[in-house]
């Protein structure tokens, strides 16, 4: 699968974490990290619509910083799950985050 591709997957699933999350009445802890999710979801969404227009070559330099971003934002989402005792949600978040890392490794 091309780079290109799993960027805008990841995408889709940052909505689907922001779906699944933001509907959770648990408290302050669980809102900061519903926003640091909605955080995410927005600058993996600006640009997904960019990416099949950058050629190959530049997609290092464009996606590196928003992953690397996306990447730290989810690690202390799950952070906050993980401490409000949410393990299954955290493990979930957990997941998404090795996708973000393992592209990260490929570009």
């Amino acid at each position: 699968m091309k780079v290109a591709d799993r960027f805008r997957q990841l995408a889709q699933i940052s909505d689907e974490l922001v779906n699944k999350f933001s509907g959770q009445p648990d408290g302050v802890r669980i809102d900061r990290a519903v926003s640091l999710l909605k955080k995410g979801q927005e600058e993996l969404s600006e640009w997904s619509e960019q990416v099949g227009e950058i050629p190959q070559m530049r997609l290092e330099s464009k996606l590196s910083p928003v992953l690397l971003q996306v990447h730290e934002t989810l690690d202390r989402e799950r952070v906050l799950y993980e401490d409000s005792g949410k393990t299954d949600e955290a493990a979930f978040i957990w997941n998404v985050e090795q996708q973000v890392y393992r592209l990260l490794n490929d570009l």
